[in-house]
């Protein structure tokens, strides 16, 4: 019996221990989990309190906001030490300010040098009172104030500087500048710089303008098929892609279906998006992917109705442009320098066989005009030969600073003639029985054109290369990123 009673005590004590341990244990994970709390509390209460800044933009900063204190969030654009002060430039898209931290009351030592080496490109919230400055600041877009730093927070750092430096300046002063590869292999980074902002800016107004006119003439913008069955401009210089058990094609333009829906009496219709041309040119001026910007529309008596829609949606595009984005065209001036772009009103129009002789002769004073009349030979399968000269055809080009930007043309809008071309050009018919049959069932005279985007805003700018007014571009040679 003793035995027995104390095996019994010996496993109630056991008993007790285990108890205890995982009293110990609960205890531990209670306090855990109150300290995690605790943690989270604290963190939401920093996260309500920056939700409270009311964060000012660059742009928005003038001498209105004198002596008032703000919060900007913006970009190192550079930094410089000097003695107890460091002097900044936020940056934020294309608007810069100077910003001064200088050790007193608000900022230490440590503070001072901590902001001298943060990286450039790192983005910062800054807690500044905003002052007037007497002398203007010539290299920020904002020059009648600066910020004088009262704390400043490190948020995200990356690497830039060279890349707004105009290639002839690097060059006398010995500084580094970074060429297009290596722009278009970090272009994160490089459509972060004031040029890059404003070029796409500018690009994006160009689109709206395209819109904004064409709508206000009553035309409809309508979407179309970039997957066809056949090539939309006949040739070799389409990509061929894998189709289930087919093969298919990317359009190398809207054009069939553009007609399309004018043989479906749309009238007058418009579609911006993707072409591409499968040509492995590499040049200043191609691209492998483009935006197109393209119209057609039934035309009463004679194909210059098109030509004279087309040239003045142009001209309000100009116009709308040198009116709307002078800081842009200002900005992108800076690194690269062009003359501003020249237009006529009525737009220049010159005939093809002319044209050379009387350019150069006239001496016209336009950056912007159309040649017409090209010979038939040179032109797609869909244009209308010229009834006065079968050799010549009612097709054009129109220019811009001496560089093709649009191409267009009457159209054949009777089905046996668009057979014959299409049979002269190599063109499989049973491949296009839909777009030919369209107009089997009657069909008004028409034309069209189709722009390049990103040509036209590279030589509105001057610029050089169409590769800067393409925000990632494709080319024989790039297809990232």
């Amino acid at each position: 019996m003793l035995c027995i009673c104390v095996a019994g005590e010996e496993e109630q004590q056991a008993q007790s221990k285990k108890a205890l341990k995982k009293q110990q244990k609960e205890a531990e994970k209670a306090a855990k989990k109150a300290e995690k709390q605790a943690k989270l509390a604290a963190e939401q209460q920093e996260t309500d309190e920056d939700a409270d800044r009311a964060l000012v933009r660059v742009q928005d900063l003038t001498p209105e906001k004198a002596e008032q204190q703000i919060w900007v969030r913006a970009r190192i654009h550079t930094s410089r030490a000097k003695g107890k002060q460091c002097f900044l430039v936020l940056r934020h898209q294309q608007f810069t300010v100077q910003a001064l931290l200088a050790v007193g009351d608000r900022a230490s030592k440590q503070m001072v040098k901590f902001a001298a080496n943060l990286t450039k490109e790192s983005i910062i919230d800054v807690e500044a009172v905003v002052k007037k400055v007497e002398q203007k600041i010539e290299s920020c877009s904002q020059q009648d104030v600066e910020l004088h730093v009262e704390r400043s927070e490190a948020r995200l750092p990356l690497q830039l500087e060279d890349a707004v430096r105009p290639e002839g300046e690097g060059d006398e002063e010995g500084r580094a500048t970074v060429n297009q590869d290596t722009r278009l292999d970090n272009r994160v980074i490089d459509l972060r710089t004031t040029t890059s902002q404003a070029i796409f800016r500018l690009q994006s107004g160009v689109c709206q303008l395209f819109r904004d006119t064409l709508i206000n003439k009553g035309f409809v913008e309508i979407q179309t098929p970039k997957i066809i069955s056949a090539a939309s401009e006949g040739g070799a210089n389409v990509f061929t892609v894998s189709y289930f058990k087919t093969s298919a094609y990317l359009a190398q333009s809207p054009q069939l279906y553009k007609q399309m829906c004018i043989c479906a009496d749309f009238d007058k219709v418009f579609c911006v998006g993707p072409v591409f041309r499968a040509e492995d040119s590499n040049t200043h001026r191609h691209l492998t992917e483009f935006v197109g910007l393209d119209i057609e529309m039934a035309f009463n008596y004679h194909y210059h109705e098109v030509i004279d829609s087309i040239t003045d949606t142009m001209v309000q595009i100009f116009k709308g442009l040198r009116d709307r984005f002078q800081t842009e065209i200002q900005t992108v001036n800076k690194q690269y320098p062009s003359e501003p772009f020249k237009f006529l009103e009525p737009t220049l129009r010159l005939e093809y066989k002319e044209a050379v002789a009387m350019l150069k002769a006239a001496g016209y004073d336009t950056d912007f005009y159309v040649l017409d009349k090209y010979p038939l030979a040179v032109r797609p399968f869909y244009t209308m030969p010229d009834p006065n000269n079968p050799k010549y055809s009612n097709s054009y080009d129109m220019f811009m600073r001496g560089e093709e930007i649009l191409s267009g043309a009457q159209r054949v809008h009777d089905a046996q003639l668009l057979t014959e071309r299409a049979t002269h050009h190599g063109i499989d018919l049973e491949k296009i029985k839909a777009y030919i049959d369209s107009f089997r069932y009657g069909a008004p005279p028409h034309a069209g054109g189709g722009i390049g985007l990103e040509r036209v805003t590279m030589l509105y700018l001057g610029l050089h290369n169409v590769r800067q007014t393409s925000m990632f571009p494709r080319d024989p040679k790039r297809l990232t990123p």
